[in-house]
């Protein structure tokens, strides 16, 4: 692992596997071009991140491409998240047209430029599925954030990344019915995914409380800048924890109370609830 400027770079075990293989069957420059269309188009969201703010902790090269790992916790807004998704494939396609003008200008073969181009176009177009933690999983995560509460879209984003993840595995295993060589490097990145999903669906409770906590921040945020409160209404009966798992991440709450005769008994801003929330999980 290296560390500059407070972000930490690093490589997955297989990928490192990869990279030795390569080694064996000839395919060094090809492998060394690969891992650096990967790291600059994980570059291209960290530099995406850092302009707005968010703090880049790591940048993992995996198999099938890489991770950059920020801090934003759920806060940032929708929009934010998206140009951060989209800066990667945006590298891809600035590089795509890098090598059609170093072409042009002779400095590249037609085979050399071919490869540089399909290599692109590959890992753009992959980390475009809606898979987490591809680009077009957050994407997805982002969008879908804007019309159901957070805690039910970290829930269906990891069940559509695994549904994908399964598929994949599937669609690699499928020339066995032909009795054909199976797709070893889908099946390899299709189980890692699967792994790493299964891992964070597991962890939505945790991923949730991470959520919480910048929460009470972003209503104060939200009060200042005058956001029209979105309502929210339950029974005096309901649950702290599931009035909570009801937020939506783009908006700014009230809470309206009703009692059994369908009558209002309170109504209380997001951050009476944040802070009850807290205080019940610090005594558990």
């Amino acid at each position: 692992m290296i560390k500059w400027r407070g972000t930490s770079f690093s490589v997955h075990p297989l990928f490192i596997m990869i990279m030795l293989a390569s080694l064996l069957t000839g395919h060094v420059i090809e492998m060394i071009t690969l891992f650096g269309i990967v790291l600059i188009h994980e570059l291209g969201h960290a530099a995406a991140a850092t302009i707005f703010g968010w703090k880049v902790q790591e940048i993992k090269l995996l198999p099938f491409g890489g991770v950059a790992v920020t801090d934003e916790g759920g806060s940032a807004p929708c929009h934010e998240e998206i140009i951060v998704a989209l800066a990667g494939p945006v590298q891809n396609l600035l590089m795509i047209g890098a090598a059609y003008g170093l072409h042009m200008l002779g400095f590249w073969s037609e085979a050399w430029t071919e490869y540089f181009v399909q290599a692109n176009v590959m890992i753009a177009l992959f980390n475009m599925l809606p898979v987490l933690p591809l680009d077009g999983g957050r994407i997805v995560q982002a969008l879908c954030s804007l019309f159901v509460s957070y805690h039910r879209t970290l829930l269906w984003c990891g069940r559509i990344s695994m549904a994908f993840s399964l598929f994949m595995i599937g669609f690699a295993l499928m020339p066995l019915y032909y009795r054909e060589p199976i797709h070893l490097n889908l099946l390899v990145i299709g189980i890692f995914l699967i792994y790493a999903n299964w891992t964070d669906y597991r962890n939505v409770p945790y991923r949730f409380v991470r959520f919480m906590t910048n929460r009470d921040r972003l209503s104060l945020l939200r009060m200042k800048q005058g956001t029209i409160a979105y309502p929210i209404v339950v029974g005096s009966e309901q649950p702290l924890g599931g009035v909570v798992r009801l937020f939506m991440k783009s908006k700014y709450h009230l809470i309206y109370v009703l009692n059994d005769r369908g009558k209002i008994v309170a109504v209380l801003p997001e951050q009476r609830l944040v802070d009850s929330y807290f205080a019940n999980f610090m005594v558990k």
